[in-house]
């Protein structure tokens, strides 16, 4: 059998996870000064050297091994970083806890009355496990099957699949043309955050007011989220083409011009940012709306009379209190306008014109589908998700520093 060479040896992979974990939970200890600091070290060392194994080890740490490409090595010690931050930050919790005498899981204050008792446990094992298992076959097994085929070569109608280690992953870091559908659906989503949140706020607010017929007004702005996005593409297609669509008609009745929105490139950005703000904007809505009811008359009737404007009203009472809805809708917003635009712009534009609405989350299917390229268009996948997760985490880790829960 033919001895594997390595570029980076394993051993020296798991060393370096467990000198960072190390060093890593010896520096929690000496900020916090809780726990003992063997036990840190020791604890930390190991939780490094599994973060800096989980990922590569199943894969035969074969992007270390002779031959391998310099972009191949970059994404083993990416993969490495991720192992680690995901290991080291569940490892500090664990002990940290363990160091106060805290339970893993805090206990309840109460217990529903069917789970109390020896059987509890048992009990509600057996209520849940329907869904569990529904989970498992259909979301979980198929999350594992995503991460095996991205490692192959592996094509629609070809009889074999062949590893081929991270390939998939190396060969996108030297792809402009994928920076550059990730650069568009980056700006696409902050665009179309950004407006359907403020738009929603607005809305929201009017809404707010004593006004006849307003949960009319309320169900009437609400209901376009319960649309499909193709749905709500295949609406503005048809109030946008060129030559049919209404609003061109209309243009072209009242002043004898028609706007190219779907066939130039800034119109066709455009025209998804306002489709999607369309389909979203329910959404926001419904929840802005239930977030002005919870703020008490009292408070802004206060600031009216110490001699608040409407705007200083807003900005110091209104607007903070609406904290834990602006962070919740942030994340849901972000995962909306990366994923769930694909069917929009599917519809709508076909990532046309010149490649112009050609998002991350579009190339997916273009590679995988239309290109029959099943072990890129996967790759591709994970890599959009991972950036969706690390920008949530992002914003949980900013975001709930600045949200204000709790009664008013």
């Amino acid at each position: 059998m033919e001895e594997i060479v390595y570029i980076v040896h394993p051993i020296v992979v798991t060393l370096v996870g467990a000198a960072l974990g190390a060093v890593y939970f010896a520096f929690l200890r000496w900020q916090t000064q809780v726990g003992s600091l063997n036990a840190s070290l020791v604890v930390g060392a190991i939780a490094g050297a599994i973060g800096a194994t989980m990922l590569t080890a199943p894969l035969g740490y074969c992007m270390f091994q002779d031959g391998q490409s310099d972009e191949d090595v970059i994404v083993g010690w990416i993969m490495v970083t991720l192992g680690l931050l995901l290991t080291l930050n569940i490892g500090s919790v664990i002990l940290w806890r363990y160091f106060r005498g805290q339970r893993l899981l805090p206990r309840g204050d109460t217990t529903p009355g069917a789970f109390r008792g020896r059987f509890g446990f048992v009990y509600a094992m057996a209520v849940l496990s329907p869904t569990i298992l529904v989970l498992i076959y259909f979301v979980y097994l198929p999350m594992l099957d995503t991460l095996r085929f991205s490692t192959f070569l592996a094509r629609f109608g070809a009889p074999r699949t062949r590893f081929i280690c991270v390939s998939n992953f190396s060969r996108m870091l030297g792809d402009l043309d994928y920076h550059s559908n990730l650069f568009l659906s980056f700006a696409l989503s902050f665009g179309i955050i950004i407006i359907a949140m403020s738009l929603a706020l607005l809305i929201a607010s009017m809404l707010n007011q004593p006004i006849r017929g307003a949960n009319i007004y309320r169900t009437l702005l609400i209901w376009p989220y319960a649309i499909s996005p193709i749905v709500a593409g295949s609406i503005f297609g048809l109030l946008l083409g060129t030559e049919s669509g209404i609003v061109n008609r209309v243009l072209d009745l009242a002043f004898g011009v028609k706007v190219p929105w779907l066939v130039t490139v800034p119109a066709a950005q455009v025209s998804v940012v306002l489709a999607s703000v369309w389909n979203v904007i329910g959404f926001n809505i419904l929840f802005y709306t239930a977030g002005l009811q919870t703020i008490p008359k009292d408070l802004l009737e206060s600031a009216s009379i110490d001699g608040a404007s409407a705007w200083q009203r807003f900005a110091r009472i209104t607007f903070p209190l609406l904290s834990p809805f602006t962070f919740f809708l942030i994340v849901t917003n972000t995962i909306y306008a990366f994923f769930d635009t694909f069917g929009l712009i599917f519809v709508l534009t076909r990532g046309g014109p010149t490649e112009s609405t050609f998002t991350a989350m579009y190339r997916v299917y273009v590679t995988g589908i239309l290109a029959s390229d099943i072990g890129k268009s996967t790759a591709q996948s994970l890599i959009l998700f991972l950036i969706v997760v690390g920008i949530t985490i992002f914003q949980f880790r900013v975001g709930q520093r600045r949200v204000q829960y709790g009664n008013y």
